[in-house]
């Protein structure tokens, strides 16, 4: 029982020490974690479906051809880019259950629209929107953890998050090839075209979900599955934050402090180093050397599952290491991808020099968790500079993701992609060396903090010496007089 509770431990952290403590963890992890990894599993079922139709058929049925398809991407992006703070902003003022069921409706809705189009025209119109309404799911759930967990519970929670978006791209793509096999011409409809209405099928129930149990944050929560005392509880469990105000000095307090630069460029970083797996770069090589429709869809998936086990043990060790070493991580993503990307140079035509690359270059993927975690904990004490913060990490990214994809990723680069692998080497190297100046700077910012916490409590000390030795001194007086009055 010892070695089974150290490994619980060890996996999910230490248990509360209060039943009562305990017991709300439970809830919030089922409530909280399960609709939001339900929401970012769809958001990315929805995302992924349409490289899986490019590689499925939608390609020769809509007579796409040179780099129709990265244009989809880039219209996608720019839309998710352009919507990313304003969702932030809104959460602040919105329940989030309204506003996460309402964005997953919508996205649900134009998933829906893509299975009658008839040029791909049409598509780069419904994917700016269906960004612009998924853009509320990646940021805002981060806002919305770090609202609800500890600094120790935060990494993991959100690579279970995050991790539900990779399993969402593998479920994705058995889900195309299922439907390539089995629908293909079912009721006159193409096999690419099933996807997006089962995608819609799917989405629904997860939003009605949300709309009905998802308890927003600790200072807005009125679910009927907590009492009063649970919710107070929840309100002090996370670090007291300053009082801070939703106005124009937003500006100052962000621009203000290396967290809103740094964290952004870091993440315009990372964001690049998943390009390999972001822009299909495997699936166009199996596409360009004549791999069948089900291995198109199918091999792809062991990126996403190196993804999801480097996520986790990531997570695992940030939190069991005292939430300390996220920096850590991005020297361990780095690596990585200096290895993958050596590989595929050497071989690019190679099948097991390239598969090997590939399945090593999922490991990017742990800065998902890792690195919106940080961003997290570092500004923790300013809710609404902590929201600009996560959007606009995210927001950058795509800003540059939007004519990186085109310039470096072309899908008419394929198969060796080379201004890819050397834009890769940029990328990951650049991405080590912004992590351990972001270290720096933290590690200095505690310790001026620190230093002025031990003041403050300095300061105190003295005031309560004062009061306790005017007594005496009004014991003192009072004699005195007495003797000139006698």
């Amino acid at each position: 029982m010892t070695v089974l509770r150290s490994i619980r431990t060890f996996i999910w952290g230490e248990k509360p020490s209060n039943p009562q403590e305990a017991k709300l963890l439970k809830k919030i992890d089922w409530f909280v974690l399960s609709f939001a990894c339900l929401l970012y599993w769809i958001n990315y079922v929805d995302r992924l479906n349409v490289a899986n139709a490019y590689v499925s058929g939608m390609k020769e049925d809509l007579n796409m051809a040179g780099n129709d398809y990265n244009k989809i991407n880039t219209v996608f992006t720019v839309g998710y880019t352009v919507f990313l703070i304003p969702h932030n902003l809104v959460l602040l003022k919105v329940r989030p259950k309204y506003w996460l069921s309402f964005c997953g409706f919508a996205w649900g809705l134009l998933t829906l629209g893509i299975y009658k189009v008839t040029d791909y025209k049409q598509i780069l119109v419904i994917r700016f929107f269906q960004a612009g309404f998924e853009a509320s799911t990646f940021v805002g759930v981060h806002l919305i953890l770090g609202s609800w967990y500890k600094e120790e519970e935060l990494t993991k929670r959100s690579a279970i998050f995050t991790s539900a978006g990779l399993i969402g791209n593998i479920f994705s793509s058995t889900m195309q090839a299922a439907i390539y096999t089995n629908m293909d011409d079912l009721n006159g409809l193409a096999g690419w075209r099933w996807l997006f209405i089962i995608d819609f099928i799917i989405t629904m129930p997860i939003i009605l979900y949300g709309f009905i149990f998802f308890p927003d944050t600790p200072e807005t929560c009125n679910a009927f599955y907590f009492n009063q005392d649970e919710i107070e509880l929840a309100k002090a469990r996370v670090p007291q934050r300053e009082i801070t105000k939703f106005d124009w000095s937003i500006f100052k307090r962000v621009v203000g402090k290396w967290h809103w630069w740094l964290f952004s460029f870091l993440w315009v970083l990372g964001g690049e180093n998943e390009s390999y797996g972001t822009n299909t770069v495997f699936a166009l090589w199996l596409e360009y050397f004549g791999y069948s429709v089900t291995e198109r869809n199918h091999y792809p998936m062991g990126v996403y599952a190196v993804g999801i086990v480097a996520t986790i043990c990531s997570a695992l060790y940030v939190d069991n290491t005292g939430a300390k070493y996220h920096w850590r991580i991005a020297l361990l993503i780095m690596t990585s991808m200096l290895i993958s990307t050596i590989i595929f140079l050497a071989r690019p035509l190679d099948d097991s020099f390239l598969f090997a690359s590939q399945f090593l270059s999922g490991i990017s993927y742990a800065g998902q968790a890792t690195f919106f975690a940080w961003a997290n904990v570092v500004c923790q004490h300013d809710l609404e500079e902590r929201a600009v913060v996560l959007a606009s990490m995210n927001m950058f990214s795509n800003a540059v993701n939007a004519w990186w994809s085109i310039l470096f990723y072309a899908a008419d680069t394929a198969p060796k992609f080379r201004k890819g692998c050397y834009a890769m080497l940029a990328t990951s190297i650049a991405s080590g060396l912004v992590a351990c100046a972001m270290r720096y700077l933290q590690i200095k910012d505690q310790s001026k903090e620190q230093k002025e916490m031990g003041e403050l409590v300095d300061v105190e000390a003295l005031s309560v010496s004062s009061q306790e030795l005017s007594p005496t001194k009004e014991v003192a007086v009072a004699t005195e007089e007495s003797v000139k009055s006698d």
